[in-house]
C-alpha cells in the first residue's frame, strides 16, 4: 500500500509539474533570446531613461513587497498554535511561540505588545535575532505602526533600529468573541540581499541609506569623503513632479559615470534618513531596455496564462477521481461496504481504484468475519469461566474427599470391631447401621474423587450399571432434598461394553442434572426413570423425567454447540452439545424424546463390547472367621499421623495375637527399627516430614527384610507415579477406608510375599 501511494505522488507531480516546466523553458528561452538581441541592438541606449525605468520598478517593488509582506503575514495570528499561545497572554507561552514563528517564518524579529491582562498594560514581548540591539530600541522604532495596529488596523512600515533598517507588519490580535488584545509585529531586515535583489529587478546599482550611513550597496566599493545622506536630501528636494528623470544627478564613483535618482521609504513617523539611491551607468541603452522589459513583461504574461491553463486543466482532470475517491473513503468509513469507485482510466489512478475496491470488499468480508468470531469468542469465554469455576469446585471436592477417608476408616473398623465382641443384639444392629452407613460415605467419596480427577481418555470393558449407580449415588442427596425421587430398573444380564467410564459418567451426570433443573423450575416435585436394557448388539440407557418437556421446534436444536433455553448466567449451551460428542466418539446414538407437558426421553445406545460376558451381581459372602492365634509370635509396626486409625488397627492387629508398636511418623518409627526387629511394617502414604516412599527407602537400605513386607495405606486414589512404584516394588496397598476384611487380607498376602 505504500509503494502504490507513493507511486501515485510521483505522477501527480509528473502530470502537474512537467507539462508547466516544458512552456516555462520553452518561453524563458524565447525571452531571453529575444532579450539579448535587443541589447545588441540598442547599445548606444541613454542611461537617464532607463535610471528612470529602474526607480519606477524599484517604486512598484516595494509597493508589492508591502503587499506581499501582508498577505504573508495577516493570517499568523489566527494560526491554532500561535492563536492558542497568544490568546493565554502567559508571557513564557508567548515568547515560546515567539521564538517558534522567529525560526519558522525566517524573520529578524518578532514583537508582541498586549492590550489586556494579566499582562501589564502594553507590555511587549520580543523575539530577535540582532544581539546588539536591545528589546526597547524595537519596541520604541514599532511604537507608531502598533498604535494603528492596536486600534485595529492592519499596517506596514519602514523602520531603523540602530544600523539596520527593517521592514515591518503590524496585525491586530483578536481573540475569543473578536475582541481584540494586542498586536503582533513582525520584521525582515532590508540589509545585502534585499539591495541585490533591488539591483536585479531594476538592472541598475543601489544604496540604502538609513541615519546617514550606506546600510546596504551593490557597488563594489564606494567613493570615500561622499556624503550620501547629503546627496539623498539634495536629489529629495529636486525632484519636480513632472521631471521624467525624477531628478537625476552626474555623479562619479570609482572612475564610472553614473546617473544617479533616489527615494525615500515609506514611513509613518517620517524618517527623512530611511532611503535609497539608483545608479545607472551611461552606457546602458534604456530605451532598448524599455522596450525590452514591454516584451519581457508581454511573454511573461502570456507564459503566465498558458501554463495557468495548462496546470488548471492538468489538476482538474487528475483531481476528479481523487475527489470521487475521497467520497468513497468517506462513506466506507461511516460504514457503508457496497461503496465503489469508477475506474475510468488505466493508469495510475484507475490502478488505486481497483485497490480501493477490493480493500472494500475485503474489509467487509473481514468485518463480518470479526463479527461472527467476537460473537464465538464471547460464547466460549463464558463457558471457560464455568469450566474454570468447577474446575476449582472439583478441587475443592477431591480435598474433602480425601480429608474424609481417615475419620471414615476409623469409624468403620470400629464398628466392626465392636460388633465382633460379645454383647446386646440391639447393639450389634446399630453397630451394623453405622458399618453401612460408612459404608455408604466411603462409595460417595470414591465416587466424588473419581468425578473430580482429570482423567486421560481410556476406554475399558465396564458395566454401565455400574456408572449408572455411581452417578445416583453423587446425586442422592440431592435429588431427595428437591423432592425427585430416582427410579432405577438395570438389568442384572446387561452386557458389557467397551467405553471410557468417566466420560460416559459425564453424560450421565449432565442428563440427570438437566433433567432435576427442569423440574425445579416449573414443579414442587417429580421423578427421574433411569432404565438400561439391551437391544440387539446395542446396550440402552433411558432418562425419563416428569418435567415440562421440550418444545417441538427446539427438539431439532438441542444438540448444538451454546444453544440453550436457560436463563442468563445459568447455562452455556455446551453440555447436551458435548454428550452428543462423546456418544458419537463411542460408535453411539442419542435420541431425544419429548412432547410439551409429558415429560422428556433421552435414549443413549452404544455397542456391546464383542466377546464379553454379561455381569451378575456376586453374592455376598459369609463373614470370614477371625482366627485369634494368627499372629502369635509375629511383631508389626504401624505408621500413620491419624491416632484414630492407629489405635484401631492395633486393636485388630492384638485381636488376632500380633505385637504392635506405634508410630506417629516416619523419623519415630526410624527410630523404633534401630532398637526392635519386626516381622510385618504397615506405613501411610502420606504424612508430615517423611512420607510412605521415603520411609521405605530407608527401611530397605537398614532393614531389607521388612522391606519386602510392608504394606502401604493412602486415603486419596493412586495417582500414576505413585502405581507404577506399588507395581515395580510389589508392593500390597491398602485404600482409605477399608474393612477389617480387607485388612486381614492384605496382611496375609504381605506376609506371605515375604
Amino acid at each position: 500500500m505504500e509503494k502504490l501511494r507513493s507511486k501515485i505522488i510521483v505522477s501527480f507531480r509528473a502530470k502537474v509539474l512537467l507539462p508547466v516546466l516544458a512552456v516555462m523553458v520553452l518561453l524563458m528561452a524565447v525571452t531571453v533570446w529575444v532579450v539579448n538581441a535587443r541589447i545588441t541592438r540598442q547599445v548606444e541606449t541613454q542611461a537617464q531613461n532607463t535610471l528612470a525605468t529602474a526607480d519606477s520598478v524599484f517604486w512598484e517593488l516595494q509597493t508589492m513587497r508591502s503587499k506581499t509582506r501582508l498577505l504573508r503575514f495577516r493570517s499568523l495570528p489566527n494560526e491554532p498554535r500561535y492563536k492558542a499561545a497568544l490568546q493565554t497572554l502567559h508571557p513564557e507561552t508567548v515568547r515560546d511561540q515567539l521564538a517558534t514563528a522567529l525560526a519558522e517564518q525566517d524573520l529578524d524579529f518578532v514583537l508582541f505588545t498586549p492590550d489586556r491582562e494579566p499582562l501589564a498594560p502594553r507590555e511587549p514581548l520580543l523575539q530577535k535575532r540582532d544581539p546588539l540591539n536591545p528589546p526597547s530600541a524595537f519596541a520604541a522604532a514599532c511604537a507608531p505602526v502598533v498604535t494603528f495596529a492596536l486600534q485595529g488596523e492592519e499596517k506596514t512600515d519602514t523602520i531603523r533600529v540602530g544600523e539596520k533598517i527593517y521592514e515591518i507588519v503590524s496585525i491586530p490580535v483578536f481573540g475569543v468573541g473578536h475582541a481584540l488584545i494586542g498586536a503582533l509585529t513582525v520584521g525582515e531586515e532590508v540589509g545585502l540581499a534585499v539591495a541585490q535583489e533591488f539591483s536585479r529587478m531594476t538592472r541598475g546599482q543601489i544604496m540604502l541609506l538609513g541615519g546617514g550611513q550606506v546600510v546596504a550597496s551593490t557597488m563594489d566599493a564606494t567613493e570615500p569623503g561622499v556624503a550620501f545622506d547629503r546627496l539623498l536630501q539634495e536629489l529629495s528636494a529636486g525632484a519636480h513632479p513632472n521631471d521624467a528623470t525624477n531628478g537625476a544627478r552626474k555623479v562619479v564613483f570609482g572612475g564610472e559615470r553614473f546617473f544617479c535618482s533616489s527615494g525615500h521609504f515609506p514611513s509613518v513617523s517620517g524618517d527623512a534618513t530611511l532611503g535609497y539611491l539608483l545608479l545607472s551607468s551611461y552606457e546602458q541603452p534604456l530605451q532598448a531596455l524599455r522596450t525590452t522589459q514591454h516584451l519581457l513583461l508581454a511573454v511573461s504574461l502570456v507564459a503566465i496564462l498558458l501554463g495557468s491553463a495548462v496546470v488548471w486543466f492538468l489538476v482538474r482532470k487528475v483531481t476528479e477521481p481523487l475527489r470521487e475517491l475521497r467520497d468513497s473513503a468517506e462513506a466506507v468509513g461511516q460504514g457503508d461496504y457496497t461503496r465503489r469507485v469508477a475506474v475510468r482510466s488505466q493508469d495510475e489512478c484507475g490502478e488505486l481504484a481497483l485497490v480501493f475496491n477490493q480493500m472494500t470488499e475485503n474489509i467487509k468480508s473481514s468485518r463480518e468475519q470479526l463479527e461472527t468470531t467476537v460473537e464465538t469468542l464471547k460464547a466460549t469465554q463464558a463457558q471457560l469461566i464455568q469450566s474454570e469455576k468447577l474446575s476449582g469446585i472439583g478441587e475443592f471436592v477431591a480435598g474433602v474427599a480425601h480429608e474424609l477417608n481417615n475419620p471414615l476408616t476409623s469409624v468403620m473398623g470400629f464398628s466392626e470391631l465392636l460388633a465382633q465382641a460379645d454383647g446386646n443384639p440391639q447393639q450389634k444392629r446399630h453397630l451394623d447401621m453405622i458399618f453401612k452407613s460408612a459404608q455408604r460415605c466411603q462409595k460417595i467419596v470414591q465416587s466424588l474423587l473419581s468425578f473430580a480427577r482429570r482423567h486421560q481418555p481410556e476406554r475399558k470393558v465396564v458395566c454401565i450399571n455400574r456408572l449408572v449407580e455411581a452417578v445416583v449415588e453423587i446425586l442422592h442427596y440431592q435429588l431427595r432434598t428437591n423432592n425427585i425421587e430416582v427410579i432405577t430398573q438395570l438389568d442384572s444380564q446387561l452386557p458389557m461394553a467397551l467405553v471410557d467410564p468417566h466420560q460416559l459418567q459425564q453424560v450421565f451426570l449432565n442428563l440427570v442434572n438437566n433433567a432435576r433443573q427442569a423440574i425445579e423450575a416449573h414443579q414442587p416435585k417429580g421423578w427421574i426413570k433411569i432404565t438400561t436394557g439391551s437391544s440387539g448388539a446395542q446396550v440402552r440407557v433411558s432418562f425419563q423425567d416428569s418435567g415440562p418437556g421440550i418444545a417441538p421446534e427446539n427438539l431439532s436444536k438441542l444438540f448444538d454447540p451454546f444453544f440453550t433455553t436457560k436463563e442468563v448466567g445459568k447455562g452455556t449451551g455446551l453440555g447436551l452439545s458435548l454428550c452428543y460428542g462423546i456418544i458419537k466418539e463411542h460408535g453411539g446414538t442419542i435420541t431425544p424424546y419429548s412432547k410439551p407437558g409429558e415429560g422428556a426421553l433421552f435414549v443413549i445406545d452404544l455397542p456391546i463390547a464383542q466377546g464379553a460376558a454379561p455381569v451378575e451381581t456376586p453374592p455376598k459372602s459369609a463373614p470370614e472367621a477371625i482366627n485369634p492365634r494368627a499372629g502369635v509370635g509375629k511383631k508389626v509396626l504401624v505408621i500413620d499421623d491419624e491416632e484414630p486409625i492407629l489405635h484401631m488397627m492395633r486393636d485388630a492387629l492384638t485381636g488376632q495375637g500380633y505385637q504392635v508398636d506405634l508410630a506417629t511418623n516416619g523419623e519415630a518409627a526410624l527410630h523404633q527399627l534401630q532398637h526392635r526387629s519386626y516381622d510385618l511394617a504397615l506405613c501411610d502414604w502420606k504424612m508430615p516430614g517423611l512420607n510412605g516412599q521415603q520411609v521405605y527407602e530407608r527401611v530397605r537400605a537398614s532393614h531389607p527384610k521388612l522391606s519386602d513386607r510392608m504394606i502401604f495405606i493412602t486415603g486419596d486414589v493412586i495417582n500414576e507415579r505413585t502405581q507404577k512404584f506399588l507395581q515395580e516394588q510389589n508392593k500390597v496397598c491398602l485404600t482409605k477406608p477399608f474393612s477389617l476384611g480387607e485388612f486381614r487380607t492384605a496382611i496375609n498376602q504381605a506376609l506371605t510375599l515375604g
